[in-house]
């Protein structure tokens, strides 16, 4: 009897620990490797790459934002909660209109560059949050201003490479500006758009091979194989040059190992923002050897360009779906006869 009473001990006490670490492994949610959060009754916890934060629950959602990168700006329009942003830099690199107009009429205020912050300025403006990109030299800057009780949030997204978990950090902004609905709402659609263009692409009768980005100097900076740019090639059914690298970030090549792999090259994708072949040609005239330079098509990312403000790297950080639509558009035209380019324009 005491064995059998043992047994059944045992038996609950090994289904509480399974339910405990089911638990335990549910607490996050995860956004990415880079990226997770957690709630819990009174707190919000957050891991962003090698930092980690814990805010109370009376001090979320922030009302007050501060943004030092405008690639961030994608986020807080497309939760439509511009209005609570008081502060950013470079607002020269901003492409949101809306944001432009409350620069003008002075709710939101030019706070520096990249080059210099103005630290004096920011605290002044006692926001409830910075949102940035961590930047080592800019460490001082980061302590002073915490050390004035300003929260300084480090996300890091350009490091994500899968277009949808990069897209997903809507998620984290709505939690933290008490969005939740609507960045839901947004991540559904685009995650649902994504995937039946992903579909759509598989049924192209041909994959064509691609060469991305473009030389500075001497140097061609590659995408690597497991970048962002590579993954949205691969899911618009066409081939990259280096499809087989495993690199998550720039490889860099000379203009004849380049040219070495570009045989068969049919489109070539992310050539800057240059208005023309022939302006491309006058920075580099070695372009004229390639074949997808005389025989191909060329794209580059000057679609939505105002002045320095380019919105392929502001609204496209979060609308992935219309980059890959655009993708799509270039590799396989017959599947989107109806659709025109949004963020990639042809050299001509």
């Amino acid at each position: 009897m005491k064995q059998k009473i043992l047994l059944l001990f045992t038996v609950i006490a090994l289904i509480s620990c399974k339910r405990e670490q089911k638990i335990s492994s549910n607490e996050w949610t995860s956004i990415s490797n880079h990226l997770q959060y957690k709630e819990a009754s009174e707190t919000l916890d957050l891991k962003s790459g090698n930092f980690t934060y814990n805010f109370k629950k009376n001090q979320v959602p922030f009302k007050k934002i501060i943004l030092l990168n405008a690639s961030m700006a994608g986020y807080i329009s497309e939760l439509g909660a511009e209005n609570m942003i008081i502060g950013v830099s470079s607002p020269e690199y901003i492409y949101s209109e809306k944001i432009q107009n409350l620069l003008k009429e002075g709710k939101i205020q030019n706070v520096g560059s990249e080059q210099k912050y103005d630290v004096e300025k920011i605290i002044s403006l006692k926001p409830d949050a910075i949102f940035t990109n961590h930047i080592a030299s800019f460490d001082n800057a980061y302590q002073l201003l915490k050390n004035n009780g300003i929260q300084v949030i480090f996300l890091d997204e350009y490091m994500e490479q899968k277009p949808l978990e990069k897209t997903a950090y809507i998620n984290l902004f709505g939690k933290l500006l008490g969005k939740d609905k609507e960045a839901e709402a947004k991540y559904g659609e685009v995650e649902k758009n994504y995937n039946e263009l992903k579909a759509l692409a598989l049924k192209a009768t041909s994959k064509p091979v691609v060469l991305a980005n473009e030389m500075y100097g001497d140097v061609w900076y590659l995408p690597g194989g497991k970048t962002s740019v590579a993954n949205f090639i691969s899911d618009a059914n066409a081939e990259y040059i280096l499809k087989n690298n495993t690199d998550e970030k720039a490889v860099t090549m000379s203009f004849e190992e380049v040219f070495s792999k570009s045989k068969g090259v049919q489109f070539w994708v992310n050539a800057g923002n240059h208005l023309s072949k022939k302006e491309l040609l006058s920075i580099n005239s070695f372009y004229s050897k390639l074949d997808v330079f005389n025989k191909g098509k060329i794209y580059g990312i000057m679609g939505r360009e105002k002045q320095k403000a380019n919105d392929f790297f502001e609204s496209g950080i979060v609308r992935s779906d219309l980059i890959l639509k655009d993708y799509i558009k270039i590799f396989h035209p017959e599947l989107l006869p109806d659709y025109q380019l949004t963020y990639m324009k042809e050299l001509q």
